[in-house]
């Protein structure tokens, strides 16, 4: 069979979805073209531009940065309909409407290429149903798939097929998800509401239930039921208010209307609320109405209150005595929870309750085994583990008849017994539900093992489930050359390429990573291809380590700074020149420290989601292990690869971003921004960074790579130093940035300037890096300096002084 290639995605439907599903395709680079009717005045793709410069406006962000709107190829059914001859893949992504959907389906049908796929987003409608007006060509290409909104963001991507859906089209659309777009995907079976809005609007509904019944109010819940609870923390209500009122209402309603109480047990639990209701009566339809069960009024959260139809102050929270429950182990937590006097613990009790009892009974007809349901509600609601991984935790059994004894005493939301599998057989004996064997499928009555397809070889490390002993972790897989509390340096069988991987909390830099990423180097050098910094948890690294530096200018003052510096700057140099190539695999936060040690890799390899910069002035200090120095050689690499002879110009965005502690808000952006090159690599999957890392650096060794020449470079001199002065002048005369911002900036500019010397001047990196050195040791001897620090350690958010 040819390899499927998708070399650009139709998607039908500029809605919320559609529009956000094409900025997505654009991010990881995929051609794409947007349709929707025919406007009926105006230009006639009117509707899809609109939806398009609404894409620049949303928050968060839908587009790695937003000038990529552009890219969004703009149709309509009227004119355009030849296009679809050109796609690979077809998406539809129109309202929540069976007799729509079909509609659209008869008028596409004859323009869908004969080996293209088309899938519908539905969110829960029948996959089968929607098939059945399709001619027989198309019937084996079609399958649904689901985004979760946003889909830039939310991982989950759910894939459902027909009866007459060929297996191989879903292994294709498998792959190309996974590997191509970056998400997880889950195969749901075709039932109302798949996997994930099947258990996950289920949770909300008996939420809300059980909110009426202990008398909580919306606030208190969203503070227990978020990161506390091991779920997103926007909570219940915040999340439902993101998602759409009105978009979770459409969802509730498709469980009422395909449901019934001999399909679904719980099917009473089902009714829509009476707030939400409300809500829906008033237009109160959530974020994007900028009111729902939360509305902002100034600066101000006020929460609905039904009894008055008022918003009244929001912002209470739970006794900090069940924040400490929640903080014990999972046994423990379950139990004290459950003989709660409190209505908090109560609650919380019955939500987990009502969950676990939910996913059990309807396992065996929504999914195809209990890892598809967990993974479904990491990656679709944000959960930290699935019910089924808690439970498991906690102990099966322990918690089974937990469970058994209040639906017996009539406390759960309905009588349905727990299934027999859960107390009989495999899974009571292995002790749950995720075993190194596989996970159960309850309709299957075995453990099955992960799908195995060419596309998770890539995977080098894929996130495990609680349970799943097979799978390797990496913190102890390999071989390891040596480890310390700060660092694992370790090899892969047959790779020829050293993993540098940084163990301190948010992998700050101390010292004593400084000193393990020096003999890492020394190392690759001696015995391998390469080396690849990596860690299989975000972030890439925040930078140095504030309080393990701090003691040293307490006790040895600017010297004992200085000299922490050097180090710093003298690993930055000796990765830079290194005899083997270094390659940074960069995976949520790179700031500070952590972007400099990107920077001066060989090569970068970056997760879509990576937040890259120097960050340093928000604790009032400057970038101080070679930030500065490589945006000053980069403004004159880039100058030296044009036309001008001006180094100003090439030098004003990286001055910028350091000064204004500019962070990239996905790797696009960052490289935008200057610290990813057009030669760096963005991969879209998370799990995928280290197999393409270590190819990256057995194939620079393999092409004879070596390390850049040292050399001298021109500067912008005393001339560029006086234009950005003038121009800070400004911004502190316009109450813009405040004295000592204006203070620390003027520092910035005088190193990336190179001090006082002639408009370009030749310098060495050594030369820039003394400069910088200097600047940063005076600041840290500042008393608004210390505040800021202080503060940043403190509260995790900077002080502006």
């Amino acid at each position: 069979m040819s390899r499927f290639q998708v070399k650009k995605v139709a998607v039908l439907g500029a809605g919320v979805m559609g529009a956000q599903i094409a900025a997505h395709l654009v991010n990881v680079k995929v051609p794409v073209v947007l349709f929707d009717l025919p406007a009926k005045e105006g230009p006639k793709n009117g509707i899809v531009t609109k939806a398009v410069e609404g894409l620049k406006k949303l928050k968060p962000s839908p587009l790695g940065v937003a000038d990529d709107a552009a890219l969004i190829q703009q149709a309509n059914y009227e004119e355009h309909m030849h296009l679809l001859k050109e796609c690979d893949l077809v998406i539809e992504a129109i309202a929540e409407r069976m007799d729509w959907k079909l509609d659209l389906y008869t008028k596409i049908a004859p323009h869908v290429a004969k080996h293209a796929i088309l899938a519908s987003n539905t969110s829960g409608l029948s996959i089968t149903k929607l098939s059945e007006v399709l001619p027989d060509s198309i019937k084996p290409r079609f399958c649904g798939i689901h985004f979760f909104n946003p889909p830039r963001y939310m991982t989950l991507v759910e894939l459902i097929n027909t009866p007459t859906t060929q297996p191989e089209v879903l292994d294709q659309l498998e792959a190309f998800v996974t590997s191509g777009l970056g998400k997880g995907v889950v195969r749901a079976h075709d039932t109302p509401n798949f996997i994930a809005n099947r258990v996950g609007i289920a949770g909300m509904l008996a939420t809300m239930k059980e909110v009426e019944n202990f008398g909580l109010t919306y606030d208190v819940v969203d503070d227990l039921t978020g990161k506390k609870l091991g779920r997103a923390s926007s909570g219940t209500f915040r999340t439902a208010d993101v998602v759409g009122l009105d978009t979770m209402a459409h969802v509730i309603k498709t469980l009422q209307d395909n449901l019934s109480l001999e399909t679904d047990p719980f099917y009473e639990s089902f009714g829509t609320p009476a707030v939400l209701k409300k809500l829906l009566e008033l237009g109160h339809l959530g974020q994007k109405a900028k009111a729902g069960f939360y509305k902002k009024v100034g600066r101000d959260v006020m929460r609905f209150e039904l009894e008055s139809e008022e918003y009244v102050p929001a912002g209470q929270k739970a006794d900090e005595v069940y924040a400490r429950m929640l903080k014990k182990p999972a046994a423990e937590r379950l139990r004290l929870l459950r003989n709660a006097e409190g209505a908090p613990g109560q609650f919380l009790w019955a939500i987990l309750r009502n969950s676990f009892h939910y996913a059990a009974v309807h396992l065996g007809t929504i999914a195809d085994n209990a890892r598809d349901v967990d993974q479904a509600m990491r990656w679709g609601f944000g959960m930290k583990q699935g019910p089924f991984e808690l439970w498991q935790e906690a102990g099966w059994l322990d918690v089974a008849k937990m469970i058994q004894e209040d639906i017996d005493a009539g406390k759960a939301l309905c009588k349905a017994p727990l299934p027999e599998w859960v107390f009989k057989g495999p899974v009571a004996e292995a002790g749950g539900v995720h075993t190194a064997q596989g996970s159960w499928s309850a309709s299957q009555n075995k453990f099955v093992p992960r799908r195995q397809l060419p596309v998770y070889e890539r995977q080098l490390f894929p996130e495990p489930l609680l349970g799943e002993a097979s799978l390797p972790d990496w913190r102890t897989a390999g071989t390891t050359l040596f480890e310390n509390k700060a660092l694992r340096a370790w090899t892969l069988d047959n790779s020829q390429v050293l993993i540098a991987s940084i163990k301190n909390k948010m992998h700050a830099i101390s010292p004593e990573v400084m000193e393990s990423l020096m003999e890492a180097v020394e190392l690759a050098e001696a015995e391998y291809q390469g080396m690849v910094i990596w860690s299989g948890d975000a972030p890439f690294s925040v930078g140095a380590d504030l309080e393990a530096t701090m003691p040293a200018f307490v006790v040895g003052g600017a010297d004992a700074i200085e000299s922490v510096e050097q180090e710093l700057q003298n690993l930055m140099m000796r990765i830079r020149y290194a005899q083997v190539p270094v390659v940074a695999a960069i995976h949520g936060m790179a700031l500070g420290g952590g972007c400099e040690l990107a920077v001066y890799s060989a090569k970068r390899v970056a997760h879509m989601e990576s937040y890259i910069g120097l960050v340093e002035v928000g604790v009032g200090l400057v970038p101080g292990a070679g930030g500065l120095t490589y945006i000053a050689r980069r403004a004159a690499e880039n100058m030296a690869a044009s036309t001008g002879k001006d180094i100003l110009p090439f030098l004003t965005e990286g001055f910028t971003a350091a000064a204004m502690a500019k962070v990239g808000t996905s790797a696009i952006e960052s490289r935008k921004l200057g610290f990813l090159l057009e030669s760096d690599i963005i991969v879209p999957h998370k799990d995928e960074l280290l197999f393409v890392a270590i190819n990256e650096a057995r194939s620079m060794a393999a092409s004879g790579w070596r390390a850049p020449h040292k050399r001298l470079f021109p500067v912008a001199g005393r001339s560029g130093l006086a234009t950005i002065k003038a121009q800070l002048v400004n911004m502190r005369d316009g109450g813009f940035i405040s004295a000592y911002d204006f203070q620390i900036a003027a520092m910035i500019a005088n190193v990336v300037c190179g001090g006082d010397v002639d408009p370009g001047s030749l310098v060495s990196e050594e030369y820039l890096l003394t400069l910088e050195r200097k600047v940063f040791c005076h600041l840290i001897g500042q008393p608004k300096t210390h505040e800021r620090i202080l503060g940043m350690l403190s509260t995790g958010k900077p002080v502006r002084n």
